[in-house]
């Protein structure tokens, strides 16, 4: 076969409708050899003929989609000076749209000798590694609208494309665990009713299946070991992954936004599947070690980790931060995604030791055309010194708070003295978000996450339970903040799950009443269990995939989180897009955007804010005092609304304020009950306990006195104005 001289732009395998550009960067290579793989895996390798840029590439007229390739790099090998090319390995190509195959963990795929790790390993990796593919570009997204949802009126869920369709009755068997079965109506269906505008899928680049898990007989189920950043993960596509892998995300992401459903990316662009210095030679670090990786100044032998998994990409090198921004806009403009959450995006902005915000990496986000319009979000830590960074991301991003999560756990387990931090954290975080000009909405709050207790086990396990991870127990988080109601895990005693049941409802009304952006793990609506096991990543069977039954066991909990999210929806007070202010709204009016209370109507006064019982409290929530415009530029307004939270073990008598702030308040929420009353057009959508008929909502006045159940939040709507 005769290369043509081709392109160095774009990198990877670019086909045009008549033949294919390859086109691969390496500064370090002496030369490179293209292999391209019949299905025997028979190989035909190709000197690529031209350079320009430290880029090697050619143009092949006549192969296209479905062709399996991969590279020989062939240049220096000194791992003691970071270099560590060898073209007995044969590579994936970092820009690869498709992979196919997994790795057959196997001594040739490293590059030393595992008898003698200063002998370098030159038997022939080819039989035991995955390989790209060419894929095909074209896909007919015909009148596709995207739904561009503003932050603030976003709900969160987060899933896992597998765990998530695994047990669904209504999805085929063919199509479970895969991007096809997340896009089939029964799952779609769902989402809608909950009121979700957005799933932040878990990973869904290219990963690989660790050894050390293999050999326990176990999975990289979360998919947090990624190997290819433009490929979309070929062990959840139904269709084949000689790159109909591609076409069926694409067709997932069309269905969903037909649905008006934004699809987020949970990506790894923090470390790769290669691991440390005794890791496999699978892509980058056979093509150019020291441009992909962080290495150790004074022996670049090893690499830097701040991610706890070996390696870190070197998102100082100008290439590196190329494949991050290329894979970026790729997902955008290709796959049409609707925005990222960034895993340990701590790592990516490290500038030497130090965590920069201004690092080159957010000021080149910054002014993309493309990345700077859609959906940021970080994960704002890694494991690296000084990486807990919430708060300090620049002004174009929303962080997971997890200063959110801790403080909410807190609350409603009933630990003293958290009644200040709560006020901040529910009204959007200003402390953290309010000196650099960002909105309520820089806060994406959460209670649970993959990473840590389902909702179910927060309110069911004061420990972890993680035995089935091979670990006797030592991995996963110890600093839980969970309260297991009186027993530990599994219980027939009527109270205690009543009470868990209500702990569950007070944690989503808080999340959906809260300023912000909430975000509901999947599953949690319909109470599901990992049995107590905190740290999943490893799970890829039932202990981890959503058991669809419990949604029935449980419609009075996925019908009061569909009803409390429709009415965060419905009403813009609770989804305000600038802070309160907490002062007057207009000269000489005395009325304020926001007030707190004490339990018998009492302004709240700097004493009680620093008192130990801190475990309840009356918020007013003027909705007279929004000042958010809407698209016309007119300003918003909203109803009235006292919130009142009890996190008390018993009963607290609650006081109706007085003064100007109503004369008569009407119940629209009540975790104790479990009732919802919120407006939906005409009507009102009710979500009620089992077996309780929805009642009429009650009314009080203002002075009125009426008992907040232990453990309870509650939701009044003014209904009449005083005088």
């Amino acid at each position: 076969m005769r290369p043509w001289q081709g392109s160095s732009y774009p990198l990877g395998a670019t086909y045009d409708g008549a033949g294919t550009n390859f086109a691969l960067y390496s500064q370090v290579a002496e030369y490179v050899e293209l292999c391209l793989l019949d299905d025997d895996g028979a190989e035909t390798r190709i000197r690529l003929p031209e350079v320009r840029g430290f880029v090697h590439h050619c143009y092949l007229p006549g192969v296209g989609p479905g062709q399996r390739y991969g590279y020989r790099v062939h240049g220096p090998n000194d791992p003691s000076r970071g270099l560590r090319c060898n073209p007995a390995k044969l590579l994936l190509d970092p820009y690869a749209k498709a992979v196919t195959g997994e790795v057959e963990w196997d001594e040739s795929l490293f590059g030393y000798r595992f008898d003698d790790p200063d002998q370098r390993n030159d038997a022939d990796s080819a039989a035991h590694v995955p390989t790209s593919v060419v894929i095909s570009p074209f896909f007919d997204w015909g009148n596709e609208n995207r739904p561009r949802t503003p932050y603030n009126e976003s709900v969160i869920y987060e899933a896992h494309v597998r765990g998530l369709t695994m047990r669904h009755p209504g999805v085929p068997e063919r199509l479970r665990g895969t991007y096809a079965g997340l896009a089939h109506p029964a799952v779609v269906d769902h989402l809608t009713t909950l009121g979700v505008t957005a799933v932040e899928l878990m990973p869904v680049h290219e990963f690989l299946h660790d050894h050390a898990l293999q050999s326990r007989g176990l999975r990289n189920y979360w998919g947090y070991n990624t190997i290819g950043f433009f490929a979309p993960h070929s062990g959840y596509a139904a269709t084949g992954t000689r790159g109909e892998q591609v076409q069926e995300f694409k067709a997932m992401v069309k269905a969903l936004h037909e649905a008006n459903i934004e699809v987020i990316l949970d990506v790894v662009y923090n470390h790769t599947a290669e691991g440390n210095h005794l890791g496999p030679t699978l892509s980058m670090r056979g093509i150019d070690n020291e441009a992909y990786y962080r290495l150790v100044d004074d022996d670049p032998t090893y690499y830097m980790d701040y991610t706890g998994t070996g390696n870190s990409l070197n998102a100082r090198d100008p290439h590196s931060l190329q494949l991050i921004m290329d894979s970026l806009r790729y997902w955008v403009l290709d796959m049409h995604v609707d925005g990222f959450r960034f895993d340990l995006a701590s790592a990516l902005a490290r500038e030497f030791y130090d965590v920069d915000r201004l690092s080159a990496f957010f000021d080149i986000v910054q002014q993309d055309p493309v990345i700077s319009q859609v959906k940021l979000i970080a994960e704002p830590w890694d494991v690296g010194p000084g990486g807990y960074q919430v708060g300090n991301f620049p002004p174009l991003w929303t962080e997971w708070n997890g200063k959110y999560r801790d403080t909410v756990r807190d609350f409603w387990r009933g630990e003293h003295a958290t009644l200040g931090e709560f006020a901040s954290r529910i009204t959007g975080s200003s402390d953290l978000y309010q000196d650099d000009g960002r909105r309520p909405f820089a806060s994406v709050n959460f209670v649970t996450a993959h990473d840590g207790f389902t909702l179910a086990d927060l309110v069911s396990y004061n420990d972890k339970h993680n035995a089935d991870n091979g670990e006797d127990n030592n991995d996963g988080h110890n600093d839980n903040r969970s309260w297991n109601c009186g027993v530990e895990g599994p219980t027939d005693d009527p109270e205690i799950l009543k009470l868990r049941r209500r702990q569950s409802r007070n944690v989503i009304a808080t999340m959906m009443l809260s300023q912000g952006v909430p975000m509901l793990l999947h599953g949690d609506e319909m109470g599901r269990t990992q049995g107590g096991n905190n740290n999943a990543y490893c799970q890829d069977n039932e202990i981890a995939w959503m058991d669809w039954s419990q949604a029935e066991e449980n419609a009075d909990l996925v019908a009061f989180t569909s009803a409390i999210t429709r009415l965060r929806h419905h009403h813009p007070i609770f989804r305000r897009t600038r802070f309160f202010a907490g002062s007057p709204i207009r000269t000489g009016d005395e009325l304020r955007d926001i007030a707190w209370f004490t339990p018998d109507g009492s302004e709240m006064t700097q004493e009680d804010w620093g008192s130990g019982f801190g475990r309840c409290v009356v918020i007013f929530l003027n909705g007279d005092g929004i000042t958010d415009l809407d698209a016309r530029g007119e300003r918003v307004t909203d109803d009235s609304f006292l919130l009142c939270f009890n996190a008390h073990d018993g009963d607290v008598e609650v006081t109706v304020p007085q003064a100007d702030y109503g004369t008569e308040w009407t119940v629209v929420a009540d975790t104790a009950s479990g009732e919802v009353f919120a407006e939906s057009g005409g009507g009102v959508v009710t979500g009620t306990v089992a077996g309780a008929a929805p009642t009429q909502a009650q009314s009080v006045k203002a002075g009125d006195s009426f008992p907040l159940p232990a453990r309870s939040l509650m939701l009044l709507q003014r209904t009449a104005v005083a005088e």
